[in-house]
């Protein structure tokens, strides 16, 4: 059976799903081919799942923290099965409100794995895609347009491939039935430290492994620095500069032991379990790429500004183009290739521009260069820096370490990047993104009133510090 369509999306996820719905708001007819659910990894095997977990790991450290804000409590108790079922509860949720989105939208939606078959009888272009749904039956979706929006998977370190007992990936740790009493994760980046942000907060004993000099390698030194200080603050083993030697696990009943080595140095690890996360793994095997003139370069799908393939008519987004690998670049990028394939006007867009943010406790966001990266790009820099605990609101929480940091262009006043460390600043991050967005000046920012007492006014303050005008420190 040929199916014909207007759109055809490989790939369910934020990505695929945002695009799908785009494209129908702008009339066209859509078909989303999705092996597994609807959602993808973000909404079953990362964003949500995980931040329910960490909301859950928040909740009860501020529960054995309420003495020093007047509460006395007793008969705390930890419950990790019904800390899961709420995060399951959650995931459902979310899932039927994009299956509704769906259907709301009139999106066909295929449950099957799906493979580009190149041209065909029905397409004399390639981007036929061929199905083979749950029930063994073959459909041929055929489409003026392609969206590949296959996604990523968690890499995989030679020697340390996960058995779902002892040596995880992170979608393994999402389905533990019970908290290990301690664990090895091997890797500081964004997904490492969640992780140990986390099962600190439940009571696990956590040692972190990063090969680089610091923690995120890819944000701000001084913001890494200061989330090393807080972390091992509240108990986290950090291991920076230094590697694992896969050939020296050993599993047992009792857990795991590895070799850490740092130059000369090496020690002996052992824990419970071990988690592995070293980033991800674009799904771009085994979906006919080869059926294509389609370009991938070092793992990811090769596009240009419009998110075109060398194919015009196919489209590339998401974890499997690479760049920042998170859930709100690919929906950015879905509806733009939605709307460049229908002719409708597109604005610039720079990577970056994303905001990047790490729900750590305290959280971590940033958008924008880092001082690093814009001196190394020629810039002669300007930065200004205003601490949370000047901020009332920050106090009043009780949650006053952290600051943020404004670097700017001081010839032309422009931000340049915006970096934070602290309370509910993935929240906040989103004033920074459209400063940047409007190419903004530190003052202009500087100049809007924020409200007080709230988090937000360290916005305005920071931005004040880069002309040395900052109030309130």
């Amino acid at each position: 059976m040929t199916i014909s369509c207007d759109v055809a999306i490989l790939g369910g996820g934020t990505g695929g799903y945002v695009a799908a719905i785009r494209a129908a708001q702008l009339g066209k007819s859509v078909v989303v081919i999705e092996m597994d659910k609807l959602g993808g990894t973000c909404l079953h095997r990362g964003c949500i799942p995980s931040k329910s977990l960490l909301r859950s790991a928040e909740v009860y450290a501020e529960i054995n923290e309420s003495e020093s804000y007047g509460i006395e409590t007793t008969g705390v108790k930890l419950v990790f099965p019904k800390v899961q079922r709420r995060k399951e509860a959650v995931v459902e949720q979310l899932h039927e409100g994009v299956q509704y989105l769906m259907r709301k939208n009139k999106i066909q939606v295929l449950k099957g794995k799906g493979r580009i078959i190149g041209p065909s009888i029905f397409s004399p272009r390639s981007g036929a895609v061929a199905v083979e749904l749950e029930n063994g039956e073959m459909e041929t979706v055929v489409s003026s347009n392609l969206i590949v929006a296959t996604g990523s998977r968690p890499r995989v370190l030679p020697g340390l491939k996960p058995d779902g007992k002892v040596i995880l990936s992170s979608e393994e740790a999402l389905t533990l039935e019970e908290l290990p009493s301690s664990i090895i994760i091997v890797g500081g980046g964004v997904i490492g430290v969640e992780w140990a942000s986390m099962l600190v907060d439940f009571g696990v004993q956590v040692t972190v492994v990063e090969a680089a000099g610091q923690l995120l390698p890819l944000e701000d030194e001084e913001i890494a620095r200061e989330l090393l200080r807080l972390l091992k603050k509240r108990g986290v083993k950090v291991l920076t500069g230094t590697t694992v030697d896969a050939e020296t696990c050993v599993v047992t009943e009792d857990g795991v032991t590895i070799e850490a080595r740092k130059g000369e140095q090496s020690q002996s690890l052992s824990a419970e379990k071990l988690l592995v996360s070293v980033g991800r793994v674009a799904n771009i095997e085994n979906i006919g790429l080869e059926n294509t003139d389609i370009h991938f370069d070092k793992g990811v799908i090769e596009v240009n500004a419009n998110m075109q393939t060398n194919e015009p008519h196919i489209y590339g987004i998401g974890d499997c183009i690479g760049g920042l690998q998170l859930a709100h670049a690919a929906s950015h990028e879905g509806i733009r290739a939605v709307n460049h394939l229908a002719g409708e006007k597109l604005h610039p867009y720079h990577i970056h521009q994303v905001p990047r943010c790490v729900y750590t406790r305290p959280e971590v966001a940033s958008v924008g260069y880092t001082e690093k990266e814009a001196k190394n790009l020629g810039h002669d820099v300007v930065t200004g820096k205003f601490p949370f605990s000047a901020i009332g609101k920050a106090i009043v929480y009780g949650m006053k370490d952290g600051f943020v940091k404004v670097v700017a262009d001081r010839s032309s006043g422009d931000i340049l990047g915006v970096q934070m460390i602290g309370p509910h600043v993935t929240d906040l991050i989103g004033e920074a993104a459209l400063a940047q967005l409007l190419d903004a000046t530190p003052w202009e920012i500087g100049e809007a009133i924020h409200a007080h007492p709230t988090l937000s006014e360290i916005i305005g303050e920071a931005m004040l510090a880069v002309d040395g005008k900052s109030i309130g420190f």
